[in-house]
């Protein structure tokens, strides 16, 4: 049994005596559990899913035990793996649509093609299930060969596929293109083991040093691997700079700061971040807003600033730990305090935030707001979408009418344009669906309705990415990020 390394290991600053006095208690119970229950005990079972995961809830919402599968997946993320095969879908409820295939994957060896609607997996049929619960199926089917029912335009046989999903490549730096005038835009979803290196890689892509201004998207970055997020950060800081401040109660205060031997991009910078944005990806955020670097533009984000610590146990296991806090240059907490209510003794549980300090300053004496998260220089808010915007969206009518339109095969180029014959005929169409969208209401969605059409077809004839860059061109803060980018460019 190797639960005592484990307990010693949880409980290093209390005495000898009480860690022993536990370990008897736990011990005591176990064993009137293993003799008294009606049905035999799963020792195994008790241990992995009952008594570990519940003595690590007892910490913080994020410290935790992780099975060997938890692991393994943390495994894949430092290798930026992932099984799958190699499909990129539009998940609607009761709909899976597919958008592309990756070249040589599974799903394009075994003849699958932008269009065509998985309506079955594994005989589980989909039009019944909800958003939660397709996904959850999609998930499940990427761990083992899985048997997909397919419907494709113009054929009224259901097609049946076999698939082995196969361990894929998933870059976190996705997308890099050009915007307009010399500005780049990069987007980086996560933070994985090889992201800082695919971030310079793929602005030197688009012109390196001589760029005029960079987009650096991290809405929904969750973050990920720390060291990776420093990296990608340190690209655009000076030697010597402080990226963050590490405080911890086993720890004294740890500063990191860029290598001697950074050589940062000196362009002006324009960071997006939303409510989705955490972690790693706030460490970036608030090195690059302290020290006057960037301007941030979005929502507030989401505030986990935890140093979580994994510790390897046997049998393939582990633990994630809470160990300490981050802190961005200017010393602002990024972990946002519990809710109230959740309090122990009346201080916050964890984030070590002082009472009443909410302001700080950046480099350059610019008043920045503490509290956990990082709140941007400029609030970029989405407008909600119209009723119409939401039905089309959620019928999939868009899909379905770019899916026809590619199947007359016309010749679409990255220039290619919607045009008010393309909005007539699919006018046209959705009226042979009884959907007949009032005058107004059409008019007031005109340019809307262009532009997801515009992305759809793209996405079915060109692939996903040319599709982001139409959604992403009219996207409201990329605008704004691209006006404030010209102006600083012009200094």
């Amino acid at each position: 049994m190797w639960l005592p390394s484990l307990a010693l290991l949880l409980f290093a600053d209390a005495a000898a005596s009480d860690v022993e006095a536990a370990l008897r208690k736990f011990a005591e119970v176990y064993g009137l559990v293993e003799s008294q229950a009606a049905d035999p005990v799963d020792a195994n079972g008790t241990i992995y899913e009952g008594a570990l995961p519940s003595m690590m809830r007892g910490l913080d919402p994020h410290s935790a035990f992780l099975s060997p599968d938890q692991m393994e997946q943390l495994r894949q993320m430092e290798r930026s793996t992932s099984k799958g095969f190699g499909t990129v879908v539009s998940v609607l409820p009761g709909r899976v649509i597919i958008l592309q295939v990756v070249q040589n994957a599974p799903s394009a060896r075994a003849g699958l093609a932008p269009g065509d609607e998985i309506v079955g997996i594994n005989n589980i049929s989909l039009a019944q299930l909800n958003l939660d619960q397709l996904v959850q199926v999609l998930s499940e089917s990427r761990q083992r060969p899985a048997r997909l029912a397919v419907r494709r335009p113009g054929n009224a046989r259901l097609m049946t596929f076999t698939l082995t999903p196969e361990e894929m490549a998933s870059p976190s730096v996705d997308r890099a293109f050009l915007l307009a005038d010399g500005i780049g835009y990069v987007r980086a979803t996560s933070f994985e083991g090889e992201t800082g290196k695919q971030m310079q890689e793929a602005i030197d892509k688009l012109g390196g040093a001589s760029l005029k201004g960079l987009v650096l998207d991290l809405r929904g970055n969750g973050g990920g691997i720390v060291t990776s997020a420093l990296e990608a950060a340190a690209l655009f800081l000076k030697p010597g700079q402080v990226l963050v401040s590490v405080r911890g109660r086993a720890r004294s205060l740890e500063e990191v700061k860029v290598p001697a031997s950074g050589k940062p991009y000196a362009f002006p910078i324009a960071v997006l971040v939303n409510e989705k944005t955490a972690s790693a990806a706030e460490i970036v955020t608030g090195a690059l807003q302290d020290h006057d670097r960037a301007q941030v533009f979005g929502t507030a984000t989401f505030g986990k600033g935890l140093v979580q610590s994994v510790y390897p146990l046997p049998e393939g296991a582990g633990i994630a730990l809470t160990t300490a806090f981050y802190f961005t240059p200017s010393g602002r907490s990024i972990q946002r305090p519990i809710k109230e209510g959740q309090l122990r003794d009346g201080k916050p549980l964890y984030g070590n935030l002082e009472a009443g300090t909410t302001s700080f300053k950046t480099a350059a004496g610019r008043a920045v707001k503490g509290g956990g998260g990082i709140e941007p220089d400029e609030a970029i808010l989405h407008p909600a979408q119209t009723r119409l915007q939401l039905f089309l969206d959620a019928n999939g009518i868009l899909t379905a009418y770019a899916t026809e339109f590619l199947s007359s095969k016309p010749a679409v180029t990255p220039e290619f344009a919607v045009t008010g014959k393309h909005l007539d005929d699919l006018q046209v169409f959705l009226s042979e669906r009884n959907i007949r969208p009032g005058v107004a209401e059409w008019s007031a969605d005109r340019e809307w309705i262009r532009t997801r059409l515009h992305q759809e077809i793209f996405n079915q004839a060109l692939g996903v990415e040319k599709g982001d860059e139409v959604e992403l061109r009219q996207d409201r803060a990329v605008r704004r990020a691209i006006e404030w980018l010209r102006t600083a460019a012009g200094r």
